[in-house]
């Protein structure tokens, strides 16, 4: 967050606040932010759900929503993405995050160089979009709001564009710095070329020649590096392109007066280095241009998302089907879908039935049925039938727009590694110009004749080759390829920092209903006891188990519809999480649940303890009835274990992972379902809260732990965790409560997660190596460290090369990542089952009838 507070003055500013209910919950916001320093009035209306506070002083934003936070409500911030341009290293990044910063009412901001983005959450009270693009835009860096509705495209195309013209400025500069080379460096280099322009030419004309190639280069195509590079230096906040207007700009400079005013100089010191200054613009223009190009690459995944949106639907309107403008389609239309077709935006079934393929979004090979009330996802693509649909989201709120919308937003995370190249670039590029002039100094009273033209040499060099882009492209480009990479594996790291979380974890905490079994429990059994008939207690517990949405109470009165019992209406429904459920049906009283609830009613379970401890060992789960406190039958559910599960165990235990399966169900249950799969640590019987306090016991005694549930029921365990993973498909709840989903819905992907987290910090340490190691071991052979033992000085020309080759060395190393495979790949699977793998995208592509 901004750690500076902003001058509101007086004025109002309105936060949001979720989670109040009643004037208690009023009350405790106004205290708290009330003893905020320099708060002069609050004001929380329950009706609206805001806080209005005026202050009398300096706003702090952020202890405002801190103070709100520690209530236990939550402040609503806005968050607003950007697309900036013109940024080219982290100095850039830093000017336009201060600009965000410096908007009143910013709370937080980050910008990502690789992307060319910037997140900003703000509230929405105290500015705007607007105001905050403005900012960056006046700050150098034009700026502009992506609405949430706007195609992400315009990015891919503005970054298409960049590198459209980078690529005309480096032909163009290639073009006009080939001469001057040729006329300088041919006529060192061959004595017959010296002689030729010598004699045809002359020296001053050719010298007049490279001035006028020279300047065409450096306020043509180069011109970029002094726009953007002056300016900064002016500010007092230099970056990448001031060292390059710097160091081509003072070999043209000096290499002008040696032309025009020779006689400034000693006599034989006035040599001139056009092809120099050309030179490094032409090289540094080349390394941007294929740095563009890799970038774009970098951001593939996000574009193949994109790819998959359908353009247009046909709707039905009163006079029969039209085809429909995707932007058109509003909630509640009616959609056709024909054979083939893709499916445009999400909904639900109301006509019709067919298979889908949705690969794209579960990595499930197989087409999943659709009939009447099944749900739809856009971008999925329809196989055999036709049905119609009716449009349940559109736009920004489908399965794949928030998707895509959690990848761009992880792709902008900064992760705590990033820290060290943020301190370090702060002072990179003033040091560097100290250097350089310090260079210049010694060189001029200390170096050999002529002084100057070493010093010159020196200086430049030193200005060129120092690499600040490297150090700003090292983290944010892997994280850039990686979390892309996973969005196609079916993982997507909903926090941008769970990257480097999930990396460091030692121990893998797994929910046992529906992670690590299929989460679709049968009825199996049921024993009635002494005195009760089989029909009459199913019918009873049926009636209760109908007003739970709970897995097993599905199972129960689907069993019981399927024999044709009629469910009388339950009354008094009472549930305990973790242990059972009660109600009055009929005049009595039924109850339903574990050992512990029926112990907690007074009820001896005794009488079934045999069966239930030979129902839990073949991993089934055994519940109690009791009928008005009379222990009435022992009920029994299955839960399949899902599909790869012991596979992905294995994986995950490659990885050096301790695994723990943490579970409400009964501990002779549990500990077959563990067996079954490959797990040793078993902690069953526990509520939700149980679930927390076992997460905390394995944190102290293995260290990082990540827990892998369903993203509901499971949520107080998922916070509890360092990094909190939830299975489930792209339009679950689940996706909004972890750090990272699984669309694909098994526990596969959790393997993949750790594996692809663990290869992208690899691969951020490898690029962070290489920018420090590349500007601690140049910039002093650029000083001329080399000479006093060897004679050797660096060319500028060399350190342009130089430079521009370490900047792409970081995004090509960073592309690797790109060719990740799944553990699973390596144990005999399809490719990491891929929500978005490559080649099931493909073939939805080459499925989709275009419209």
């Amino acid at each position: 967050m901004s750690s500076h507070p902003s001058e509101v003055g007086s004025a109002p500013v309105s936060v949001p606040v979720e989670g109040m209910h009643c004037a208690s919950c009023v009350g405790r916001v106004e205290k708290a932010i009330s003893a905020v320093p320099c708060v002069a009035s609050v004001s929380v209306n329950l009706a609206t759900e805001r806080a209005d506070v005026s202050f009398n002083g300096p706003a702090d934003l952020e202890a405002v929503i801190e103070a709100i936070n520690k209530t236990g409500f939550a402040a609503v911030l806005t968050t607003a993405q950007f697309s900036i341009t013109r940024m080219t290293c982290e100095g850039c990044v830093k000017t336009v995050e201060e600009a965000f910063k410096d908007v009143e009412g910013v709370v937080e901001a980050h910008v990502n160089l690789a992307t060319g983005a910037g997140t900003v959450r703000f509230v929405s009270g105290a500015t705007s979009a607007e105001a905050i693009a403005r900012a960056a835009t006046e700050a150098g860096y034009p700026t502009r709001e992506i609405k949430p509705e706007a195609p992400a495209p315009t990015q891919a195309d503005d970054r298409r564009a960049q590198g459209k013209a980078l690529a005309r400025s480096t032909l163009l500069a290639a073009l006009l710095t080939l001469p001057v080379f040729a006329l300088e460096m041919g006529a060192h280099l061959f004595p017959a070329v010296h002689m030729f322009v010598m004699e045809r030419v002359g020296m001053q004309t050719a010298r007049i020649a490279e001035f006028v190639l020279t300047a065409l280069v450096l306020f043509g195509p180069g011109w970029r590096f002094f726009k953007s590079g002056i300016p900064a230096l002016l500010r007092g906040a230099p970056e990448m392109n001031a060292l390059v207007a710097l160091g081509a700009g003072a070999a043209f400079a000096y290499s002008t007066l040696a032309t025009f005013a020779p006689s400034l100089f000693p006599a034989g010191t006035g040599q001139v280095y056009f092809e120099s200054a050309a030179v490094i613009v032409t090289l540094i223009l080349l390394g941007r241009t294929l740095e563009a190009r890799a970038k774009g690459r970098a951001g593939a995944a996000i574009e193949r998302l994109i790819g998959l949106k359908a353009r247009s639907a046909v709707v039905l309107r009163q006079g029969g089907p039209v085809e429909t403008p995707l932007d058109e389609v509003v909630v509640g239309d009616i959609v056709l879908v024909k054979p083939g077709e893709k499916i445009p935006v999400d909904g639900v079934v109301v006509e019709g039935s067919s298979f889908v393929d949705e690969s794209m979004l579960t990595g499930e090979p197989r087409p999943a049925p659709k009939g009447a009330g099944a749900e739809v996802v856009g971008a999925t693509i329809n196989t055999t039938g036709s049905f119609s649909f009716k449009v349940t989201k559109t736009g920004s709120d489908t399965a794949l727009a928030r998707i895509i919308r959690m990848v761009e937003q992880a792709q902008g995370a900064k992760l705590p590694i990033q820290a060290l190249a943020d301190k370090v670039t702060g002072w990179f590029v003033p040091a560097v110009i100290a250097v350089a002039v310090l260079t210049f100094l010694l060189w001029f009273f200390l170096g050999p004749t002529p002084s100057f033209s070493y010093a010159l040499v020196a200086m430049v060099t030193v200005l060129i080759i120092a690499c600040p882009c490297a150090m700003g492209l090292a983290t944010p480009t892997s994280i850039m390829v990686g979390t892309g990479r996973g969005a196609e594996l079916g993982v997507l790291f909903r926090k941008g920092d769970a990257l480097q979380q999930l990396a460091d974890v030692k121990a893998v905490a797994l929910d046992k209903t529906g992670t690590i079994t299929k989460g679709a429990p049968e009825l199996t059994d049921l024993v009635p006891a002494a005195g009760f008939s089989r029909a009459d207690v199913l019918a009873l517990v049926a009636a209760v188990e109908a007003r739970s949405e709970h897995p097993v109470a599905v199972a129960i009165a689907a069993a019981a519809r399927r024999e044709g019992l009629v469910l009388k209406p339950a009354e008094q429904f009472d549930a305990k999480p973790g242990l059972g459920v009660e109600a009055i049906v009929d005049g009595r009283r039924v109850a339903v649940g574990s050992d512990r609830f029926m112990g907690g009613l007074g009820v001896d379970v005794g009488g079934f303890a045999q069966e239930a401890g030979r129902f839990g060992a073949e991993a089934k789960s055994p519940l109690y009835v009791a009928i008005n406190e009379t222990l009435a039958a022992l009920i029994v559910v299955a839960d399949p274990i899902a599909d790869g599960a012991k596979e992905a165990v294995a994986a995950l235990r490659a990885e050096g992972l301790d695994l723990v399966m943490i579970t409400g169900d009964n501990q002779k249950t549990a500990e077959a379902i563990a067996r079954a799969v490959g797990i040793d640590a078993v902690v069953a019987e526990v509520l939700p809260e149980g679930k927390v306090e076992a997460v905390e016991r394995i944190k102290a005694r293995s260290g990082a732990t990540a827990f892998v549930g369903d993203g509901i029921n499971d949520a107080p365990a998922l916070s509890a965790a360092n990094v909190g993973l939830a299975i489930g498909s792209g339009t679950d709840v689940a996706i909004e409560a972890a750090d990272v989903v699984l669309i694909g819905g098994d526990l596969g992907a959790a393997a993949t997660a750790v594996a692809l987290s663990r290869a992208t910090m690899r691969n951020i340490k490898q690029n962070l190596f290489w920018a420090f190691a590349y500007n601690i071991l140049l910039i002093p052979v650029a000083m001329g460290a080399l000479y006093p033992s060897f004679g050797v000085m660096l060319s500028p020309m060399l350190a342009a090369g130089a430079m521009a080759f370490s900047s792409i060395f970081v995004v090509f190393n960073a592309l690797r990542l790109r060719r990740f495979t799944s553990p699973l790949a390596a144990r005999g699977k399809r490719e990491g089952r891929p929500g978005l793998a490559r080649q099931g995208l493909d073939e939805n592509l080459a499925e989709a009838k275009p419209r």
